[in-house]
């Protein structure tokens, strides 16, 4: 589906943590994949709801065939088709018309059970959505969904009762709270590991916020500070450069 990847920055040395938040949406997909059915993981840009989707279907391959479907626009139904067209391998060209370009999509996906991941799809409006419903309530699709998305998305879906009715499990990713943060940043990278947790607190109050995209970026500025001035640990006079470099 997807190389092993972090969010936002390249970060050397990064580990993926196991999160109270990724072990409970290791376990929603695993039974909404089981059900065939669809699921909705929501929540604020940087908490880490694309990458513990990843990790965690990543997990379920290569028993499960997973196709990821990313949206950068407000699509229409037919740019839905395309997607798909494409995400399904098909090969040839598109039908032009869309009774046609339905039925090879259904064909396609009765060959066997699949579970699309459909990331950004705060950018779906109720017509893509609808569409997505349209081919999972065909009984021979045997497909699973998984939405992930902002707020957007949340309040999308529950907008359209015919779809929201049939989402079979909803997850919100927060914010970490201070205690996660002193748990889980020292996992998370090796600059975090032997910091006085007051330090690590100290970032989290004036830059971080529990946002783990936020995280990836400090640390990457914090291991430059490192390196550059030879120090052996984090002090909070190298966090205050580190949090100049931040908006």
């Amino acid at each position: 589906m997807t190389a092993a990847t972090y969010q936002y920055v390249d970060l050397p040395d990064a580990s993926v943590v196991t999160t109270r938040a990724l072990l409970t949406a290791r376990e929603n997909i695993t039974d909404t994949v089981a059900a065939r059915a669809m699921m909705c993981i929501h929540g604020g840009a940087g908490f880490g709801k694309t990458l513990a989707v990843n990790t965690c279907l990543r997990e379920l391959e290569p028993g499960e065939d997973v196709r990821k479907i990313t949206f950068r626009a407000r699509p229409t139904a037919r740019a839905v088709r395309y997607e798909l067209f494409t995400a399904l391998d098909q090969a040839g060209e598109p039908p032009r018309h869309p009774s046609e370009f339905d039925r090879l999509l259904k064909t396609a996906l009765a060959e066997r059970p699949r579970t699309f991941l459909v990331d950004e799809a705060q950018w779906l409006n109720g017509e893509a959505f609808e569409y997505f419903r349209y081919l999972w309530d065909e009984p021979s699709t045997q497909l699973a969904i998984i939405f992930v998305g902002g707020a957007g998305c949340h309040t999308v879906l529950r907008r359209e009762p015919m779809l929201s009715s049939r989402v079979f499990i909803w997850q919100q990713f927060t914010r970490l709270t201070p205690d996660e943060v002193l748990e889980v940043i020292p996992l998370f990278h090796p600059v975090w590991a032997d910091a006085d947790p007051g330090d690590i607190a100290f970032a989290d109050q004036h830059a971080a916020h529990g946002n783990f995209r936020a995280w990836a970026q400090l640390t990457a500025h914090t291991r430059t500070a490192l390196a550059r001035t030879g120090r052996a640990r984090v002090d909070q006079e190298l966090l205050r450069w580190a949090f100049s470099r931040l908006a």
